[in-house]
């Protein structure tokens, strides 16, 4: 834990003032990679951030010690809902016969690209398909987070996380397979 974060703690705990800045600072970048993980544009991602916390200073509710769990959980529905109005759209502009295509970040070949993106796209339609909390529970073990970051996250009993995240894992391999057969 940082400065700030420790500060936002010690804050909570004191029942002080709620102050979004000091949560914003403290927060701000893991959100945005959170959320960037799933729609893999960081520069969105900083923008679909500041939407949530533009609802976290619009609930109450959520303010305080149970922010940081309701900033993961609402960053990892966020990106989903980004991710399905992009499913949409692509959706539609192949209908029109419009493509978009990723720019090359880095040196490798463009069959090596397009196999990756092949994989990145497959992913993100079985996360799509997938059950909203699987989903979610994926995400943010996929970015990091501890049993008990991911309980508090998704307000989740602690000692069913494993369980849990065990059968998301299944249902992601199962979904898989029936889509696109073993690789």
């Amino acid at each position: 834990m940082d400065v700030q974060e420790d500060a936002f703690i010690e804050a909570s705990i004191n029942n002080a003032a709620f102050d979004l800045e000091t949560v914003f600072r403290a927060h701000f970048q893991r959100i945005a990679r959170v959320i960037a993980g799933i729609v893999r544009d960081p520069a969105r991602a900083e923008e679909l951030a500041v939407e949530v916390f533009l609802k976290l200073s619009r609930k109450p509710g959520a303010q305080g010690d149970r922010a940081p769990g309701w900033l993961f959980r609402t960053a990892v529905r966020t990106g989903l809902n980004e991710l399905r109005r992009m499913a949409r759209r692509n959706r539609y502009e192949g209908l029109f016969g419009l493509f978009a295509f990723e720019k090359a970040r880095n040196s490798r070949t463009p069959e090596d690209l397009r196999i990756a993106k092949e994989e990145k796209d497959r992913v993100h339609v079985i996360l799509s398909a997938m059950k909203p909390r699987q989903a979610e529970l994926l995400l943010l073990r996929n970015h990091g987070l501890s049993y008990e970051e991911l309980s508090a996250a998704l307000d989740l009993n602690f000692s069913s996380i494993g369980t849990l995240l065990s059968r998301a894992e299944h249902n992601f391999r199962k979904e898989y397979i029936n889509r696109y057969g073993e690789q």
